[in-house]
């Protein structure tokens, strides 16, 4: 299993929609929305490091109004 955290950034006034959207993507396991620097985590979790990567790119990081991310990999899983 590849798991990554990822730190996410929308545009301003989008918050709630950006985390229905991201609670929506059945990788996703958990999405917060936070203060501070970034307006969310998300936990994603995937069956292998190159679905993991297909989801952050294409499900997480290409939804409408999301701005940046910063992804955090897992390295090991105990």
């Amino acid at each position: 299993m590849a798991k990554a955290f990822i730190l996410i950034n929308a545009e301003p006034a989008s918050e709630k929609e950006v985390l229905e959207r991201l609670r929506q993507v059945p990788e996703v396991k958990e999405a917060h929305f936070t203060y501070g620097v970034y307006d969310f985590i998300a936990e994603v979790e995937a069956d292998s490091m190159n679905r993991l990567k297909e989801v952050i790119y294409e499900k997480v990081r290409k939804l409408d109004k999301v701005r940046a991310t910063i992804t955090i990999i897992v390295a090991e899983e105990e």
